[in-house]
């Protein structure tokens, strides 16, 4: 490979394939004054109306997420009754094309709400699909309980023998109260452990440190994972702490400029960058360490230097990349020249 250096192929572990301005005119966030109900109001009115244009734009997706590195990706999907399961479909029909050469879990995401829109039969019915997660997305906020909405959840994902991965935006009492029922009823039925996740989880960052050090140690616990698009400027999540106590730590872009976010590069380099920026990862060492937000949590070499990856009978999913070492790639955020997905080489768009 004429002297590039081979690392995993990069992974974005929460991302949204089913709607997006990319690969259409350009356009900025919506922006709503009734939060994220008003953003439910606009979706029903704008989805439809896009619904023609998701495959296409899926695919510009992978193309672009592809091109700098990412062979998977974790993609949560629209079931609601504005949708019903036609997106899920169409992104099902996407990847179901594309299997040679890329691969990805399906979240089912009730995004307006389980009892608020009504949900509860639309999820019932994806659950019987080949999807790998059910989620949600602030049962407070939305369905006005914590309680109900969660047990929905966690029955409907143990039915199934699916993973949660829930949205948790809320930073008040209800985002903690809704944090610690699901490690409440996660503990209670330890078949999900290892198999949920809390994407975003805001209320961590709004607690004091020892707050923080008491919920991490919760979470390893549990074994529920936290997934994190690596917020700036307002927000600054635990990272570091979640890290202190082993929790499993993810990252995604999410938006790809769409209704919700202006910004999204598709570049998971640029995310391992970003966070050793954000928590002073300026060493060689530490910024070899912070690759793993990029191959979620898989590195060449242990801390010790003993090598980790790659062993044999490992899949062959490679990304070759303009760099002396992992800690210049992320750096320097270094372009990726070639990818093989199962041994085969895959051709860039």
């Amino acid at each position: 490979m004429k002297g590039l250096l081979m690392l995993p192929s990069f992974k974005d572990m929460h991302i949204h394939l089913d709607k997006t301005y990319f690969g259409g005119p350009w356009k900025a966030k919506h922006n709503s004054k009734s939060g994220i109900k008003g953003m439910i109001e606009f979706e029903k009115e704008f989805l439809p109306k896009i619904a023609s244009e998701t495959n296409n734009r899926a695919n510009r997706i992978i193309d672009l997420l592809q091109n700098n590195g990412t062979l998977f990706t974790r993609s949560h999907i629209n079931i609601e009754p504005t949708s019903k399961l036609d997106r899920l479909y169409q992104i099902q029909e996407v990847l179901e094309k594309r299997k040679d050469n890329f691969n990805a879990e399906l979240v089912a995401f009730p995004q307006h709400g389980v009892f608020y829109s009504n949900s509860i039969e639309y999820l019932k019915e994806a659950a019987k699909t080949n999807i790998n997660y059910i989620g949600g997305v602030d049962p407070y906020t939305l369905d006005g309980s914590i309680e109900k909405t969660i047990d929905f959840t966690i029955q409907l994902a143990i039915d199934h023998n699916k993973g949660i991965d829930m949205h948790l935006h809320e930073m008040d009492k209800y985002g903690l109260a809704t944090v610690e029922y699901i490690i409440k009823k996660v503990n209670e039925n330890p078949q999900l452990k290892g198999k949920t996740f809390l994407s975003h989880c805001f209320i961590l960052a709004a607690l004091n440190n020892k707050q923080q050090e008491k919920i991490a140690e919760k979470l390893a616990e549990a074994k529920i994972g936290i997934i994190s698009t690596i917020p700036f400027g307002k927000i600054t999540m635990p990272i570091p702490t979640l890290y202190k106590y082993k929790v499993d730590v993810f990252s995604g872009n999410d938006s790809i400029t769409d209704h919700w976010e202006s910004f999204g590069s598709g570049n998971m380099l640029q995310k391992a960058n970003l966070f050793a920026q954000l928590y002073d990862y300026t060493s060689e060492f530490d910024l070899s360490r912070c690759l793993k937000i990029a191959t979620a949590n898989l590195l060449p070499l242990k801390d010790n230097g003993e090598q980790n990856w790659p062993k044999k009978e490992n899949v062959a999913n490679l990304a070759f990349i303009e760099a002396s070492c992992s800690a210049e790639a992320v750096a320097r955020i270094s372009p990726v020249k070639h990818l093989i997905y199962n041994g085969k080489f895959v051709e860039k768009n």
